[in-house]
């Protein structure tokens, strides 16, 4: 199965507040971002936390503007986040 994203695409983070275990910072939930590069295919820490055996997926480096995330600062912030985490910038989280 090919990744969903690329280099250079635009992708929105799911709002999500999960009771449980998350690898998605609360600071960048629901954030729009541009994919760094991708980071090789790892099982979802998330399900993993909770004793499941996920089928390895695409993992990203998605850069966001530290303005956006913070409301200030004129540097950008990498963060590594699963595929499931990810939607098309131009689709709701």
């Amino acid at each position: 199965m090919a990744d969903r994203f690329a280099p250079g695409d635009r992708v929105r983070t799911r709002a999500l507040d999960p009771a449980g275990h998350t690898r998605l910072p609360r600071y960048a939930r629901g954030a729009v971002g541009t994919v760094v590069e991708p980071a090789g295919r790892h099982p979802l820490a998330d399900d993993r936390a909770r004793g499941l055996r996920p089928d390895p997926q695409p993992v990203y480096h998605v850069r966001f503007a530290a303005a956006d995330l913070f409301g200030g600062g004129d540097h950008s912030v990498t963060v590594e986040l699963w595929e499931d985490y990810l939607t098309p910038a131009e689709e709701q989280a």
